[in-house]
């Protein structure tokens, strides 16, 4: 195995080798001003992502994956916000170099978010068949009644029942799954070409998650769009992702084929990650927990940003921050001691 430093995904994925990318984050940083000083949110990301594909993005919160997939949507609050440095490549283009004009045709039409807190993103005013209906109103030019009948199409494609009589109903009326399922209604309007889930399945119960996830799954298939899947979850992905980034202190500390992490996780933090879900064949054993806490993105260490709680870490850890290393022709590690995590040892 060659350790040398690779970009954070493989140069091909879904769509076959020597085939181009749907979506490709290169190199992207991303900071915040504060009172208190520049916070690294995003430290050099980079992922692709192809047609029929689905990529998971996991990690803990402030490990920068949803401030990454708002720079790609393009709704970061510029300032306190700065990409510093960078591309974010869709069908070829960079989209950080096209005017707000350009980027608003982008948005939504053809690259579309769904928010992790449904009822905070619906508006309580307007009646959901108003705020479905509006992405045809303003799109697409469509009459009212025209509308209208597109949004019953959509509630009825996500599975809500009675769709034509809950189209005057307003989100407080829907329970948290309902109120999700009218937020991919909203996302998949317009058959967007690549489809960012931020959290989609937060705060419902298990039954409701799997129902989500699944729906998702299902109509990524319809249409064979992208998905970009972010979570902090490695039980919600395992049946619907096809490749997993990692994230860690602003960085994609491992990536890998959904099969290869699960089987061999090659970075510590990978690691606790999957050994921290609970499983039925340790049933009465404490489940375990990763000591101490998440990095200060004020004040980045200048080594490995997971030494302080790693329990391979050695001395050149804390002060050389380890590159990408290509693990296997699909997968990399960000971790000096990678070939020990994956055996098990402790060097």
């Amino acid at each position: 195995m060659n350790m040398t430093s690779t970009p954070p995904l493989p140069a091909w994925g879904a769509g076959g080798p020597g085939s181009e990318p749907l979506l490709a984050v290169e190199d992207l940083h991303v900071e915040f001003a504060t009172r208190q000083g520049t916070v690294k949110a995003v430290n050099g990301v980079s992922y692709s992502l192809y047609p029929g594909e689905t990529l998971a993005v996991l990690g803990e919160s402030g490990s920068g994956k949803s401030v990454t997939a708002q720079a790609i949507m393009g709704i970061l609050d510029m300032p306190p916000a700065r990409i510093s440095r960078g591309r974010i490549r869709f069908r070829g283009t960079d989209l950080l170099g096209l005017s707000e004009d350009a980027r608003s045709q982008v948005r939504g039409r053809r690259i579309a978010m769904i928010f992790q807190d449904a009822l905070s993103a619906l508006n309580p005013v307007f009646t959901v068949g108003s705020q479905i209906g509006e992405m045809f109103r303003v799109h697409q030019g469509m009459s009212r009644r025209d509308a209208e009948r597109r949004a019953v199409e959509l509630m009825d494609r996500v599975r809500i029942p009675g769709a034509r009589q809950r189209l005057h109903d307003y989100p407080h009326q829907f329970s948290g799954g309902m109120r999700q399922r009218i937020m991919i209604a909203m996302a998949i309007a317009l058959d967007p070409e690549v489809l960012i889930a931020d959290e989609p399945t937060t705060a419902l119960d298990v039954t409701v998650q799997a129902q989500i996830m699944e729906l998702l799954a299902e109509l990524k298939r319809e249409s064979d769009m992208g998905m970009i899947l972010i979570t902090h979850d490695l039980g919600v992905v395992a049946d619907v992702a096809d490749k997993i980034a990692v994230m860690y202190g602003g960085r994609i500390v491992e990536n890998a084929p959904v099969h290869d992490l699960y089987r061999a996780p090659a970075h510590p933090y990978t690691k606790g990650l999957l050994e921290s879900i609970p499983r039925v064949d340790r049933k009465g054993r404490e489940l375990y927990a990763i000591a101490g806490m998440p990095p200060d993105l004020l004040d980045m260490p200048p080594g490995c940003a997971f030494a302080p709680r790693c329990p391979y870490r050695q001395d050149n850890c804390v002060t050389e921050a380890p590159p990408l290393y290509r693990i296997g022709p699909t997968r990399g590690g960000a971790c000096h001691y990678w070939r020990e995590v994956l055996d098990g040892s402790h060097g």
